[in-house]
């Protein structure tokens, strides 16, 4: 595991096991039939992934996830996050584990990520200044870097998501309704 100077969980590795493939702030460790998802302290803005992270950042992501996926109450992939009930491969690093991973279930996953916009910035700043549009939305002129992007219909941008290394495309996606409708095995 890497730690900055402030403690914040930036890198993970676990000895035995291949390096995790990791995302902007997740690492996902092959372990066969099931996965293990570390939320990292890392801190990511505009697809960047910054130097220094956010101590505890990681174990409040990962709880946010847990509530929500107990309070929905639906079929999930969720198989523990008990780090007392993970696999003896894991138990070396159980420490560094505990109520910042969960152990689940593999899925096929529909990557899209939403990004509500209330302004104009980022990849949707660059949109609009070339062609006037948001996620193809058409938008009246005259608005400013991060100014105020209300309109009668809410401008939301979706991207596939990408990983630390890149390879997965940050191009713009839009979801189907039959992806919208798988569920967990």
């Amino acid at each position: 595991m890497k730690y900055d100077k402030n403690h914040a969980l930036l890198e993970t590795r676990i000895p035995g096991l291949p390096p995790p493939k990791s995302g902007k702030v997740r690492d996902v460790f092959d372990l066969g039939d099931t996965l293990l998802m570390v939320v990292t302290d890392r801190i990511s803005a505009f697809d960047v992934i910054l130097p220094c992270g956010v101590p505890d950042k990681g174990k409040v992501l990962n709880q946010l996830s847990l509530f929500w996926l107990d309070f929905l109450g639906m079929k999930n992939h969720l198989v523990t996050a008990d780090v007392d009930a993970y696999p003896a491969a894991l138990q070396c690093a159980k420490d560094d584990l505990r109520g910042r991973s969960m152990l689940v279930k593999k899925v096929n996953m529909v990557e899209v990520e939403c990004i509500a916009r209330g302004y104009l910035t980022g990849s949707g700043w660059k949109e609009y200044q070339k062609s006037g549009t948001v996620n193809g939305q058409k938008l009246r002129a005259g608005y400013r870097r991060r100014s105020s992007s209300r309109t009668p219909r809410s401008a939301s941008t979706r991207r596939r998501r990408t990983t630390r290394s890149g390879t997965a495309s940050s191009s713009r996606t839009r979801s189907s309704s039959s992806a919208r409708t798988r569920t967990a095995r």
